[in-house]
C-alpha cells in the first residue's frame, strides 16, 4: 500500500508543479501591462478613433478635447494609430510606435493643427501625493500661443516659460481652490484665468488648449482643460 501511494504521489506532484507554473505564467501575462491614456488635443481636428497594433480600442468616437482614460496595454513597443472617426485603420493621420514599460503610465496627446497633427508622448508619475497635497502638471498645447508662465493669482509663479509642446513635471501643490493665470512668458498680464479645485491626494494634468486666434469657422478659443490622472 505504501509503495502504491509513493508511486501515486510521484505521478501527481510534477503535474501539480507544472500547473502552478502555468498559472503563474498566465498571471505574469496579465500583469505585463502599461497604462496609456490618449487625449484629443488638436483644436481643428474631427472626432477620431484609436488603434493599438491595428486593433480599435475605443467604443465611441473621441472628440476634442476628450480622453480615453487609462487603457491597459501590453508592454513593449506598440503601434498607435489615430484615424478620423469611422475611416478605418488604413486612414491613419498619426502612426507612431511607442515603447511602453511594464507598470508605467503614459499620456499620448494628439496635438497641433489637423494639417500638422502629431503625437506627444509623456510619462505619467502617479506617485501618491503627500497628505493635504495634490500633484499638478502643465502642458502647453495651443499651437499658435507663445511661451507662457503659469501663476497663482496674487501669488507665486508655478511654472515659467513653457513653450508649445512643452510640459512640466508633476509638482506638489497644497490642496485648495485656486485662480490660475496663464501669461505670456515674462508678462504680468493674464490671457487666461482658469479656476481650479485641487483635492488632496489627486493628480492633475492641466493643458492649454485651442487657438489664441482661431481660424475661420473654428470656435475653439484658448482655454484650459483639466485631466485627473488617478
Amino acid at each position: 500500500m505504501k509503495k502504491n501511494l509513493r508511486i501515486l504521489l510521484l505521478a501527481i506532484l510534477p503535474t501539480m508543479f507544472l500547473a502552478a507554473c502555468d498559472d503563474d505564467d498566465d498571471l505574469d501575462l496579465l500583469e505585463d501591462n502599461a497604462q496609456v491614456m490618449v487625449i484629443h488635443a488638436s483644436p481643428d481636428a474631427p472626432a477620431v478613433d484609436l488603434y493599438v497594433d491595428d486593433a480599435k480600442v475605443n467604443t465611441s468616437a473621441l472628440n476634442y478635447p476628450g480622453n480615453t482614460g487609462y487603457l491597459d496595454v501590453e508592454e513593449g513597443t506598440r503601434n498607435f494609430k489615430v484615424t478620423p472617426a469611422g475611416a478605418g485603420v488604413g486612414s491613419a493621420v498619426i502612426n507612431a510606435n511607442v515603447p511602453l514599460e511594464e507598470d508605467q503610465a503614459y499620456s499620448v496627446f494628439a496635438i497641433n493643427t489637423v494639417s500638422n497633427i502629431e503625437a506627444l508622448v509623456l510619462e505619467d508619475d502617479l506617485t501618491e501625493p503627500a497628505s493635504n497635497m495634490a500633484h499638478v502638471r502643465f502642458v502647453h498645447l495651443s499651437p499658435d500661443a507663445p511661451a507662457v508662465d503659469i501663476a497663482v493669482q496674487n501669488g507665486p509663479v508655478l511654472f515659467s516659460n513653457i513653450a508649445f509642446k512643452g510640459s512640466t513635471a508633476f509638482t506638489p501643490v497644497t490642496a485648495g481652490t485656486y485662480t490660475l493665470e496663464v501669461r505670456p512668458s515674462g508678462s504680468t498680464t493674464a490671457v487666461l484665468t482658469p479656476l481650479v479645485q485641487l483635492s488632496s491626494g489627486v493628480i492633475y494634468t492641466i493643458f492649454a488648449k485651442g487657438f489664441l486666434t482661431p481660424p475661420a469657422n473654428n470656435n475653439n478659443t484658448l482655454g484650459a482643460e483639466v485631466i485627473i490622472n488617478n
